[in-house]
């Protein structure tokens, strides 16, 4: 059996139900629309976010859910189903995980409004349920999520990201989003409980995991999706590259940031860039980093009874740096 699919058993009828309700939430009296957003729930990837509301919802709550969380499951999915149609336009991108995207089959100007028809949606089923609570959570997500971004944007550009900016840039981008999730499968059974926020930091913790996991693949550990050094050609600063800039000589170091600023476009440029990142310790030392989030998100389920939940979440935090895609 696929891990994911391990993940998903305990959580297998509310993932099913979940999908139907989801739909419902999508649904309009403009038969366009309605054509567009069957299109994206049929081309959904693998639902971590709702299987991270449902599963901790369950784990805190002797196995029982409740219909907030499945509101809170569908309000996050339309929000971040938001940010995606969005950023796909925002990328110029044609596709979006192998499939084309809504800009590329239906043009840009109605890809705008479908993300803000999602949204409007997300935040209604929040408001005219009286779920403020879950809201606030989701709200602040988005925040962060385009703080995050447009951070990353301001950096790049000068190419003068620390180890810290680094760790503040990817706990809003990538982070607080999971993070998100699990407070809100928290808040949804136990709301204004003190494991709002402990779930809050175990999902920020896999965030980052995360996230290091996916600058790793960058450097070619393993064929994934995107091509090896898509990031340098991006002048995006990952965690690999910025520790070996700190450890680095200074003509290492002005070599490096002429390379990424000058010739990012130059293949071979960009292998030699990987070659010394990789002779220089910095994939060692990002899998030492990755791993320590992992170990301290793990330490946060100790305190839960064991359960089939617990197994899951443990073997969600296991997958996040275990998966070669």
């Amino acid at each position: 059996m696929k891990i994911v699919e391990q993940i998903n058993q305990p959580i297998a009828y509310e993932m099913e139900l979940f999908e139907q309700k989801f739909l419902l939430s999508m649904s309009s009296k403009v038969a366009l629309l309605n054509r567009i957003t069957h299109y994206i729930v049929n081309r959904k990837g693998k639902q971590m976010r709702p299987m991270f509301v449902f599963l901790v919802a369950k784990m805190i709550n002797n196995g029982e859910v409740s219909e907030r969380t499945y509101r809170g499951a569908s309000v996050i999915e339309l929000i971040h189903t938001a940010t995606l149609v969005h950023d796909d336009v925002v990328d110029d991108s044609n596709r979006r995980r192998g499939f084309f995207s809504i800009n590329a089959l239906w043009k840009n100007k109605i890809a705008v409004l479908i993300g803000d028809y999602l949204l409007s949606k997300g935040l209604l089923l929040s408001i005219d349920n009286n779920d403020f609570d879950l809201l606030k959570i989701i709200s602040v997500a988005v925040r962060e999520m385009s703080e995050g971004e447009l951070l990353q944007i301001e950096k790049a550009r000068k190419l003068d990201i620390t180890e810290d900016i680094y760790y503040d840039i990817i706990r809003q981008k990538t982070a607080t989003l999971i993070a998100a999730c699990c407070s809100l499968g928290a808040a949804s059974v136990k709301p204004n409980s003190p494991e709002v926020e402990t779930m809050r930091k175990f999902g920020e913790l896999i965030g980052m995991a995360f996230q290091i996991k996916d600058d790793l693949f960058d450097y070619g550990e393993m064929q994934i999706g995107k091509p090896t050094g898509i990031d340098i050609k991006e002048q995006k600063m990952t965690l690999p590259l910025i520790h070996v800039l700190n450890i680095c000589t200074a003509k290492e170091k002005a070599w490096l940031i002429n390379s990424i600023k000058n010739h990012n476009k130059d293949k071979q440029r960009v292998k030699e860039v990987i070659a010394f990142v990789k002779t220089n310790g910095g994939l060692d030392y990002a899998v030492t980093k990755m791993k320590s989030f992992q170990q301290e998100a793990l330490t946060l389920l100790e305190v839960y009874p064991k359960s089939e939940f617990k197994e899951a979440l443990e073997l969600m935090v296991n997958y996040v740096i275990d998966r070669k895609k």
